[in-house]
């Protein structure tokens, strides 16, 4: 009997590296586009594992996001600490650790080496971006660095795949290796210090504290690692000690990049050789232009503006294809299923929900296009560098520029390109924030209301009209809001030290193709997977309670007497007004259906609440209805107003309907003052499911996407009650 020799495990690789220094676009060389993409349990940090061949070899390679130091001060820059730690459950303990190396900025970039080294695991270090390296007139010799480190020592051009095979060997054959001990940059009474304080946690309790956190409660003064460690007398031993390490010459934190940068000089003497003078380069005359303090503000305007009319103008015809394939998809599957309930939840609920997750998704590719060309060409760097300053006056950085003016067209892309932050108190300020932007499905109930209800009266020569002004007025309102929205979360809840804006700027270079792909697949992949999902099941709810609990029978009946019209009446005059008839009573049925719904019960219950607004039920029905997607409000009043839920903005018939609706003493329900209520609480409110799903999926919690939904429709209540109640005194 043969015997069957189980595949061999898995090894696991970690790739880590300061941020600019080619890590993405390596990972990508190695793993292919075959990578998954997620974040660690209970944070908001993003794990992408890639899965490489070598021989017989099979490593699982997982991209730790770019840092400079592995000193946590956040659970989310602490995952980077357990990974290399073994200490997170769905990574395992790696096998190694492969340290990206820009080899043009070597001596900063092996800070990091230094630290990773105190982790005793085996460690490749490649130097990324030799070319670079070389145009600088930077000589490195690799052969000398790997003696004098003890570890395997690469070049490599990631973005040209040059070194890529002979690194996959070095991986392999550096995991199959066990570590030689090192002496620690550090001096002795450090190390008999870290001693001292491993026996004192022992003796409370706290056994087998990896040597690397010893060090890091010690020199972090005010970490994460001593912050969460829940020993109450810690804080005043870890003073004491510090106390006893400066009496010694050794004080923290400042010791540390004394002595690391110290280990860096003497690795790198004799190894690196630099001319005398450096001189200017292409990316520096580049730079004299677009960092000028007026050119670079006036390019970058420019270049956001092309950006944002991209995502809203380009997108569109492939959006509109998006409907044209979800009315296909639902004429052809609902053809082969019988008229009813089934018919219903599977065109209305399950096809009309997929179609709300896949027309957002030429929004979501062309900004991540936009995106991945910017970060790899060097610009990103730049573009951060320019609005940093206006930026840090709400809390935030130059990085959050690029996802609040993205959200103008959608907010589901924008809160996704938020990755690109860093710090996480600013991340998460912008996530709260983003849906503050009038995106573009709002533009439909603005562009309704305002015509409906302002006149026409024309401004400079007739150039501008009052309704585009009150359109331009309500798309802004919510930037103007986020401000002080965004001051407020940054002293509250995310309260802490305002860091310092330290940005490198990273050569220019030509985009790679392939790593321009590979981005934006994964983050397209990861919106239809993962959000999408949970954005379909929101849709069949809502069709849920929009279908039950009437007897739709007749409807059906009415649809089929249609199709059958449909065909012949185009040409027979009795025949069309019967088809007119018809239609015009199954509207009316729809209506009635609607009303007498679970969703139109609901209205009605909360017409006492919304009543201050100056709505009615309808209105209720219509913004509830709209939960899933804010553009089907206008479907939702065609239906109510009887003329059919394929209504648009643009249809007259929708604008005379809402004109002529009135309470039932007879008062006209809408007017200007529930108009401007009715906008301003769509301006403010996040009644997008996509939007937070999105959410609560960048931020792995649900507590976010919750906290958004209730202080943006707290908001919308209070800004509409507003508007109503000045506008009806003023009127």
């Amino acid at each position: 009997m043969a015997v069957v020799t189980p595949p061999a495990k898995p090894l696991t690789a970690v790739l880590i590296g300061n941020p600019n220094t080619g890590k993405s676009t390596l990972f990508s060389a190695l793993s292919g586009f075959h990578a998954l993409t997620g974040n660690f349990p209970g944070v908001t940090v993003e794990k992408k594992i890639g899965r490489m061949k070598c021989g017989d070899s099979t490593v699982d390679l997982v991209d730790l996001p770019g840092t400079y130091s592995l000193a946590p001060r956040t659970l989310d820059e602490m995952v980077a600490v357990n990974v290399l730690l073994g200490r997170q459950a769905d990574v395992g303990t790696p096998d190694v650790v492969i340290c990206i190396v820009d080899a043009s900025n070597i001596e900063r970039n092996l800070y990091l080496v230094s630290q990773v080294l105190d982790l005793a695991l085996p460690v490749v270090v490649v130097l990324n971006m030799a070319d670079v390296a070389a145009g600088h007139g930077i000589k490195i010799d690799e052969h000398a660095l790997s003696q004098r480190l003890g570890l395997p020592v690469l070049k490599t051009e990631a973005h040209r795949r040059r070194g890529i095979e002979p690194l996959r060997e070095m991986i392999v054959n550096a995991a199959a290796t066990r570590p030689a001990s090192r002496p620690s940059v550090f001096p002795l009474v450090f190390t008999a210090e870290c001693e001292k304080l491993n026996e004192w946690l022992t003796q409370r309790g706290h056994t087998d504290t990896p040597p690397y956190l010893l060090e890091r409660l010690l020199l972090d003064v005010g970490g994460y690692v001593e912050s969460h460690l829940m020993q109450h007398d810690l804080k005043s031993y870890l003073a004491d000690a510090r106390h006893r390490l400066a009496e010694q010459g050794c004080k923290v934190p400042a010791a540390e990049a004394r002595l690391r940068y110290a280990w860096v000089k003497q690795v790198l003497d004799g190894v690196v050789v630099k001319p005398v003078s450096r001189a200017a380069t292409f990316s520096d005359k580049v730079d004299s232009y677009l960092t000028h303090r007026y050119v670079g503000m006036l390019f970058f305007v420019v270049l956001m503006f092309a950006m944002f009319q991209a995502i809203y103008t380009w997108a569109k015809p492939l959006m509109d294809l998006c409907k044209e394939a979800q009315a296909w998809v639902a004429d052809s599957v609902g053809g082969l299923l019988p008229l009813g309930m089934v018919h219903s939840l599977v065109v209305d609920g399950v096809i009309a929900g997929m179609g709300a997750v896949l027309i957002f998704l030429p929004q979501i590719v062309i900004l991540f296009l936009f995106i991945a060309l910017l970060e790899d060409c060097g610009y990103m760097a730049r573009a951060a560098f320019l609005v940093d300053r206006l930026m840090t006056k709400v809390g935030l950085s130059g990085k959050s520029f690029v996802p609040l003016m993205s959200s103008f067209a959608c907010a589901v892309p924008g809160i996704m390109a938020t990755r690109v932050i860093e710090n996480r108190r600013d991340r998460m300020t912008t996530i709260l924030v983003a849906p503050l932007m009038s995106c573009s499905a709002r533009q439909p109930v603005y562009f309704l209301l305002a015509t409906a209800f302002f006149p026409a009266t024309a401004y400079l020569g007739g150039w501008i009209e009052l309704p585009s002004i009150v359109m331009f007025a309500m798309t802004f309102l919510g930037a103007a809001v986020a401000v002080p929205i965004a001051w407020l979360l940054k002293n509250t809840w995310f309260k802490g030290e305002t860091p310092p804006f330290v940005m490198e700027l990273p050569s220019y270079k030509w985009p790679s193709p392939r790593v321009v792909f590979s981005r934006v697949y994964d983050r397209s992949k990861a919106f239809v997977v993962r959000a999408g999902t949970l954005i379909l099941a929101t849709s069949v709810l809502v069709w849920w309670a929009g279908y039950f609990p009437g007897d739709h029978s007749r409807v059906d009946a009415l649809e089929l007497e249609i199709e059958k019209l449909s065909g012949t009446a185009a040409d027979d005059v009795q025949q069309s007004a019967r088809l007119a008839q018809l239609t015009h009573e199954q509207n009316v049925l729809r209506s009635e259906l609607l009303e007498h719904s679970l969703l139109g019960r609901f209205g009605k219950t909360i017409e006492p609440i919304v009543k201050p607004l100056g709505w009615d039920w309808r209105i209720g029905v219509a913004t509830v209805a709209s939960f899933p997607a804010r553009e089907v409000i206008i479907g939702t009043l065609g239906t109510i107003y009887s003329l059919g839920e394929g209504v648009e903005a643009e249809d007259k018939s929708l604008t005379e309907e809402i004109q002529d609706a009135t309470w039932p003493d007879g008062r006209k329900v809408y007017n200007i003052p529930v108009a401007v209520s009715i906008m301003v609480f769509f301006a403010l409110c996040a009644q997008c499911a996509s939007t937070l799903m999105v959410i609560r999926r960048e931020t792995n919690s649900w507590l976010y996407a919750a906290f958004t939904f209730v202080y943006m429709t707290t908001l919308a209540y209070l800004g509409a009650l507003a508007a109503y109640q000045i506008g009806i005194r003023l009127n």
